[in-house]
């Protein structure tokens, strides 16, 4: 059987690095993953950590999931555009943040058929104050989801505040406060809540070296969860009283096992799982194959136990730390310099498998979050089986950068 680097070194040894594969059997094992994790209920596909739409397109078409997670409006305007006339054309699209983005929304109000399948989030009344200022008076129906803030504050209040700063809607009252101003409304129409529990979903429970600080963080996650569950369901009942739902988000590919036991969530988001960044490494609950690599030669041998690399800084967003930073992964035995660490022009290795490669060889490197790389590459080679069949356009590739 041949060892992970010997094939995708002979897969792509025509291509010259710097190069970006997506494994595809290690990508439809993600998706089952996160099916089965899921235990029946529908996952909706976080676009933001995919970003390239052949992908995006394969695990819709795929049992288990549902439906669209975009992260710009401009983007489920495109992405509704594209699958017209497909058998995508039904795909329901949720607006993940809210926008300012006064064109997109003028062509959403334009489209009869996109505000049937498009729907975006609002957390204020300030939101729909800015809809009604950029559209007519009397526009057309918009479908609107409400986000319901969903971090852990043990004291009741901002003083101690764990997870995403995001929507300012906590409170159960506050949430169907917000349900009957925009019931209130012309030219809205509620249709969901959702809720994105980053201090679950987005952090290891077992991070790599520090026991301790996954003592601290399963501690923290499981009395999250338990206040969530209670908070969330009477927030979710408020809403009802006020307007009938289509549906209820939640999760992150972190927090599958938790959302699922929520019974006022009937759907899950998750992304990052199928493509298996090493931001989602350290978890005691799954573990994710890496389904998306790049590759980068060596161009240089300054010395032993040293070799440098042409380029490959493509750091992450988020803290500013070693985290963020995209990590050798093939051959085994490489790390990055502290002092150094990956740049934007030339990227140095040390360990023992640095003195067997030699100028040309590739190094195969992870990244740290899921869709980021799309940004960074025009394409990705496919990879299915030892061979490569195709090769697809990212976003960037189609062209298309929605922030």
């Amino acid at each position: 059987m041949k060892s992970q680097r010997t094939r995708l070194d002979a897969a792509t040894e025509h291509l010259d690095p710097p190069v970006a594969v997506v494994d595809l059997d290690a990508f439809d094992r993600n998706a089952a993953d996160l099916a089965r994790r899921a235990d029946g209920r529908p996952i909706r596909v976080a676009s933001k950590s995919v970003r390239c739409r052949f992908l995006v397109e394969r695990v819709l078409r795929t049992p288990g999931f549902e439906g669209v997670m975009s992260y710009a409006l401009r983007e489920a305007l495109w992405l509704n555009r594209e699958w017209a006339g497909t058998d995508l054309a039904d795909t329901d699209i949720l607006v993940a943040y809210p926008t300012a983005d006064r064109a997109a929304l003028r062509e959403l109000a334009a489209d009869e058929q996109a505000r049937e399948r498009i729907s975006i989030i609002v957390d204020s009344v300030g939101q729909l104050d800015f809809i009604d200022a950029t559209l007519d008076a009397d526009h057309a129906e918009i479908r609107v989801c409400l986000e319901l803030d969903v971090s852990w504050r043990p004291l009741g209040s901002r003083v101690v505040h764990v997870g995403p700063y995001r929507s300012p809607v906590f409170t159960p009252k506050q949430a169907a406060d917000l349900a009957v101003d925009v019931s209130k409304r012309p030219g809205f129409r509620l249709v969901g809540v959702m809720g994105y529990e980053g201090q679950i979903a987005g952090l290891g429970d077992t991070p790599a070296g520090n026991p301790l600080l996954g003592v601290i963080r399963r501690w923290m996650q499981g009395r999250s969860a338990q206040e969530l569950v209670r908070r969330r369901g009477t927030a979710v009942r408020a809403v009802t009283a006020v307007q009938e739902l289509e549906f209820v988000n939640g999760g992150g590919t972190g927090s599958i096992e938790v959302t699922r036991g929520d019974s006022s969530v009937t759907e899950i988001a998750a992304g990052s799982g199928l493509i298996g960044p090493t931001l989602f490494d350290n978890y005691s609950r799954f573990t994710p194959q890496p389904a998306v690599l790049f590759a980068v030669p060596v161009v240089r041998k300054p010395g032993p136990g040293l070799a440098t690399l042409l380029g490959g800084g493509y750091l992450a967003s988020g803290p500013a730390n070693s985290a963020r930073l995209p990590r050798p992964y093939l051959p085994e035995g490489l790390k990055l310099l502290s002092m150094e660490g990956a740049g934007e022009v030339q990227t140095p290795v040390s360990g023992p498998a640095a003195d067997l490669l030699q100028v040309g060889d590739r190094v195969w490197m992870r990244h740290a979050k899921a869709g980021e790389l799309a940004e960074r590459f025009s394409e990705y080679h496919v990879l299915d089986g030892d061979k490569l069949t195709m090769t697809v356009p990212t976003y960037r590739g189609e062209d298309k950068s929605f922030g």
